[in-house]
C-alpha cells in the first residue's frame, strides 16, 4: 500500500515577476543583470535556462537552486513567513 507524505516546512526566497522589477529578480539570482523581453524572463537552473512569464514567481530553494513556478502552484504551496 502506498504511503503518503506531507511536505517539511521550510522557507525560500521568492520574487514576483512583474516585468519591472528585473533588478529585484538578479538580486536573488545573485547576478548583476537579468535577461528579459516581452515580459518573459531567463532564468539559469540547475536543469538549464528555463523561461519566466509575467506573474511567475522566481524561488530560491533552501539549497540556493532557483526556479520559476506558475503562481498557482506558488500560492497553493506556500504562505508568507514572518
Amino acid at each position: 500500500m502506498p504511503m503518503r507524505y506531507r511536505k517539511l516546512p521550510v522557507e525560500i526566497e521568492a520574487v514576483k515577476w512583474a516585468g519591472d522589477n528585473a533588478d529585484e529578480v538578479a538580486r536573488l539570482q545573485g547576478i548583476s543583470r537579468v535577461e528579459y523581453g516581452n515580459g518573459l524572463l531567463v532564468v539559469h537552473t540547475l536543469e538549464g535556462d528555463m523561461r519566466a512569464d509575467l506573474g511567475d514567481y522566481i524561488i530560491r530553494g533552501v539549497k540556493g537552486e532557483l526556479y520559476p513556478c506558475k503562481p498557482d502552484i506558488f500560492e497553493a504551496t506556500y504562505e508568507a513567513a514572518g
